[in-house]
């Protein structure tokens, strides 16, 4: 009696891996490529947004040319919310696993939410005074979006107040988690109390109350601005990469590259 044995062949090594791009050296060149294409794509979609929101779009009967700020307003005031989870994600992740990558990401998108917010916060200014004749009311949204803006402002002087870059990140998640309940606060304010401020006009429960033109322009604005904070965001991350690992080998290669 004769036995015959087999071997399984070795596995293959996938060439590629998620977890590969948590090292900083192998993302790097990945968020250059990302970003450059975003940035092109966020500018014409840009100029078609305006062109459509500032040309094509007719004039609203009850708010006359004032209205035509949501084009700017609303992807701003979109992208506050979701920049500050995706920061809060981000944080978390590092906090959770003590992924640096994680917390340079959470980082990189601070400054860019915390410019959403402002915008968020100067359109809607702009907007509240020929609508309810004032430039600034203590309405539930605006007051919850004001403070979100803190709460950006104070994730970076928290992180930058802090000299060891480990402890700054592990500091700065923690008031990123904790801050992340506003952003229900935000998004519901308009339910929850009686405010100035009106309700959703797009919403996936109903049909939008806006006429094909003006919901066509702003949803083409809020593709722009997503891609916008996507290309920001990884150039900053880059940068914020070469800085805490310009010991490295790649990274001095990097920043001697022209």
């Amino acid at each position: 009696m004769s036995f015959v044995t087999t071997s399984l062949p070795p596995r293959r090594a996938s060439s590629f891996s998620l977890f590969a791009l948590a090292s900083p050296a192998r993302f790097y060149p990945l968020a250059g490529r990302i970003a450059m294409a975003s940035a092109v794509t966020a500018a014409l979609l840009a100029v078609a947004g305006l062109v459509i929101g500032l040309g094509m779009a007719p004039t609203d009967a009850q708010q006359g040319e004032a209205y035509r700020i949501i084009f700017v307003h609303v992807p701003a005031a979109w992208m506050s919310m979701v920049l500050y989870v995706a920061m809060a994600f981000w944080a978390g992740i590092g906090l959770a696993f003590n992924a640096r990558l994680a917390a340079m990401f959470a980082r990189a998108l601070a400054p860019t939410g915390a410019l959403m917010t402002f915008l968020a916060l100067w359109t809607g200014a702009l907007w509240g005074k020929p609508t309810w004749g004032a430039w600034w009311v203590w309405d539930a949204r605006l007051t919850s979006e004001l403070i979100l803006l803190f709460l950006y402002l104070g994730f970076l002087a928290l992180h930058g107040a802090i000299d060891d870059v480990r402890r700054a990140d592990r500091a700065a998640a923690v008031l990123a988690l904790v801050g992340v309940v506003n952003v229900p606060i935000i998004y519901f304010s308009v339910k929850w109390w009686n405010t100035l401020h009106q309700g959703a006009s797009v919403s996936l429960s109903k049909a939008p109350s806006m006429a094909t033109p003006m919901l066509t322009g702003m949803l083409v604005m809020v593709a722009a601005a997503w891609l916008y904070c996507i290309a920001v965001s990884l150039w900053r991350l880059r940068s914020l990469i070469l800085a805490r690992e310009r010991d490295a080998a790649w990274a001095a290669r990097a920043l001697e590259a022209p």
